[in-house]
Formats: C-alpha cells, structure tokens, sequence
C-alpha cells in the first residue's frame, strides 16, 4: 500500500513547525496560530554537494559602497537609504487600497525612463486594470513589461530568460508553487515563493520588490520568516480615506529604519510631499485653547504637528480619556503628573488628545506639547500661535532633553515661528538662533507659567 501523504503543522505567525497541533506556538507564544499542511517534498538537488566550502578571512574582505539607483522620488529614496540598491529583495506591505501598487508602478515607470529593463509580475489584476491606472500617471518607455501569473516556476522561467533589472511581483499571497500541495496564501507557499525570488535577487543581482498583505493587526500576512529573509521591510501607512500616506521602513540592511516618506495620493498618482510640516499644519485653528504646536523627529527629519486637547468635567462617575495619534497610556500618565506635581484636579474630567492631520507619533519629545495642550484646555487659555514647544516629562514633572534640539528650533524658524520652548538643559547646545526667541524650562510648572 502507498503511503499517506505527510502532514505538518505550521505556526502562520512565525513559521514554526510541528508535528501536531498546538494551542500555544511554543517560539512566538502566540494562540491559536498553527494550521496543517501537507509537508513540501525536499528537492533532490539540494541534498547533493555543491562544492567545498572554504572559510574566508574578515580582514582580506574588501567592502565598496553598494551600487544605489536612485528613482527620482527624494522620499522614497530615503527611506530606503539613498536609493535602491542593486540585488536587493524588499517587502511593501500596507492596507488593501492604501497604493501599494501605485507606488511601485509609479517607480517602473521612472526606472523605466532610465532604460532599466523593468518587469512588472501582478497576480491579482489583469492587464486591462494595470493598463487603465498606468494612463492615469503618464507615459511608459517600452522598457516596462507586464506579465500576468501566478505559477512561481513559469516566473521564475521567465525572470531567468528576460534578465531584467528590476522585478515586482504583485503580490506574494497570491504566487504558488506546484511542488508545494498547499493553497497559495498558505504558510508553506509564501515561505516557499520568497525563498525563490531571494535566490533569484541574489544570484541575478536582480532588485525585486514584492508587495504583501497586512492582517486586521496590520503586520504582513503569512509567516514571520517572511520578513527575515528579506533585505528591507516597508510599510505603507495611513488612512485611506485621507489623502497623505506615510511609507515607514520597519527593516533596512542598507540604510536607517527611522526615516519616514510622506506622499499625497491624487488622481494621477502619488505625489511627494517635500515639506511635512507644512502640510500637517494647514489649516490650524488661531485663537482657540488646547492647541499647542510640537516638534517630532523622524530620523534625520523634524515634523512640526499640531496637538489637539479638549478637557470638560464628565457627566458620569467615571472619566473617558481618549487619545488619537498618540500613545493613550502616555496621556494618563502625563494626566498623573500634573495632578501630583501641580494640583490639577482632572480626575473628574473627560480628556480626548488628538494630532492633528491623522499621523502617528509616539517620540517622547511631544509630552511637553500634550502637557500644555491639557493645560490650555483645562483652564480656557490660548497659547502663543507664534510657539513651538518640545520635551520629554518626567514623573517628577522635570523637562528632560530630547535628541537635536538644534534642528528642531531651525525647522521652526524655517516655517514663521518666533518663539522655541525647549528643555533649559538643550540651551547651551542650541545657541543663538537669529530672529527666535528661546525659552529654557526645568520643569513642568515653570512651562505652564508662560501660558
């Protein structure tokens, strides 16, 4: 009798695998993650040698600098370190309908006009709806070519056949492979098609984007393997109903991960937003309380936001606090310490916290900016328009210093603002800063005096 196909159990959040179910992964400790599979058939060349392996010294290894291609696109190239790098293998993940597929089209088409020979592998579109967005954003050179599947041994065929430079494939969760007997999506296929197009990218010296689903807690979808095996991890964030997008690099072997590119989507495509902090102060309310503007840091760029307070007595016995943009937490703990360390009586008193513009941050420098926010709203006072403040609170309610205070005074100065609250320690590090007023707090109390 022939024997019963094996099955195994995979963990869809790392990867691991097991010969029986588990509630628990026993790696991740995540619940209720494994699903079974029917085992991958290992190929026989690679139980074969391939040769002697011969340990190299570190010392006699020359480095040069990686061969970058820059795509024209100042915010996308920063992110991924200066350019795209030759060979490499990066992950785009992002909401469904957020413009993952715009993004990397819209960067074909730069490519292309470059003459870099460009192959654009889509498994969920056909070519009649990748052509409709295509003449939205402009004209393509001949160099992009369009190929429609999703059998991961014909793309591959045909990757080897074409050599081009570039390769996207849109999207992983949809490739499969005929060696695998799983369906695609599943744990044992993306594990399976990623390891493929790594040794194509690096065997090649082929650069291959590969776009993937999130999941509803907005990691990419299928196994944790899946970010490990590549070079550069990107997300693209924000709301789809909004109009900017925000592409964040979790994971970069060639560049920083705190850098951040921001683009605007319109009708012809994504468009570069070249300064930030402009845009996310447009439209800002004057005259009104709980409004304070702050100073963030994302990487090498500071992001002026506006911070949105509003605090009003509760009609019930117990208090809402909510927070948009922030971390909610932090918010309470702020709240804490002015109750302790100045004598607010908040604890009956609703609390929603907001930045302004939808975006995200969580960088300590913004307490100083929620803390006077809460202050304005609470006591009906306006802030000086005119003001940026930045800082991080202690629980003794001391202003700490943050990181380069001296490009965030100038990032005001650039955009109109006339007076800088900062930590008293970040003085002699800021200097004089010609037409800015510079304000030294210790602590939270002598930063609320100035209201």
């Amino acid at each position: 009798m022939a024997k019963a196909k094996k099955t195994v159990f995979f963990c869809q959040n790392c990867g691991h695998e097991e010969a029986k179910w588990l509630g628990q992964c026993p790696v991740c400790r995540e619940w209720n993650t494994f699903v079974e599979e029917k085992k991958v058939p290992e190929k026989g060349s690679m139980t074969k040698a391939r040769g002697k392996a011969e340990p190299v010294s570190l010392s006699r290894i020359e480095t040069k600098g990686e061969e970058r291609i820059h795509t024209d696109m100042e915010e996308l190239d920063r992110v991924l370190g200066g350019g795209i790098v030759k060979g490499s293998l990066v992950l785009v993940g992002g909401d469904p309908g957020i413009g993952k597929s715009t993004l990397l089209l819209q960067v074909c088409q730069v490519l292309g006009k470059q003459n870099q020979e460009i192959l654009y592998i889509s498994g969920e579109e056909s070519a009649r709806q990748i052509k409709l967005r295509a003449d939205r954003m402009g004209t393509f050179s001949d160099q992009v070519s369009l190929l429609c599947e999703t059998n991961l041994e014909l793309i591959e065929e045909v990757i080897q056949t074409k050599k081009p430079d570039m390769a996207v494939i849109d999207s992983i969760q949809t490739m499969y492979s005929e060696e695998v007997g799983s369906a695609p999506g599943s744990v044992s296929q993306v594990r399976e098609a990623t390891n493929t197009l790594m040794h194509l990218a690096k065997g090649m010296g082929i650069t291959i984007f590969i776009v993937g689903h999130v999941t509803k807690e907005g990691t990419v979808a299928g196994p944790r393997v899946l970010e490990h095996m590549v070079d550069t991890v990107l997300y693209f964030e924000g709301d789809r109903h909004a109009s900017y997008r925000i592409l964040r690099s979790v994971k970069n072997r060639f560049g920083s991960t705190n850098e951040i590119g921001v683009f605007e989507m319109r009708e012809n495509g994504l468009h570069e937003v070249k300064n930030p902090s402009e845009f996310m102060l447009n439209g800002r309310p004057e005259q009104a309380s709980g409004s304070v503007v702050a100073c963030s840091m994302e990487g090498t760029r500071p992001i002026l936001l506006e911070i949105q307070a509003l605090v009003c007595r509760t009609s019930f016995g117990m208090p809402r606090r909510t927070a948009a943009g922030t971390d909610y937490n932090r918010v309470n703990l702020l709240m804490a310490v002015l109750e302790k360390r100045l004598g607010m009586a908040l604890g009956d008193c609703d609390a929603y916290v907001n930045i302004a513009g939808g975006i995200r941050m969580n960088e300590p420098a913004i307490d100083l900016g929620i803390v006077l926010a809460l202050v304005s709203s609470y006591q009906n006072k306006v802030t000086d328009p005119h003001m940026i403040v930045f800082g991080e609170v202690g629980l003794s309610g001391e202003v700490r210093a943050v990181s380069m205070p001296k490009q965030r005074v100038l990032e005001a100065q650039k955009l109109g603002f006339h007076t800088c609250m900062i930590p008293a320690v970040s003085m002699e590090s800021v200097g004089e800063v010609k037409g800015m007023r510079l304000i030294g707090v210790k602590n939270v109390s002598e930063a609320i005096s100035y209201l």
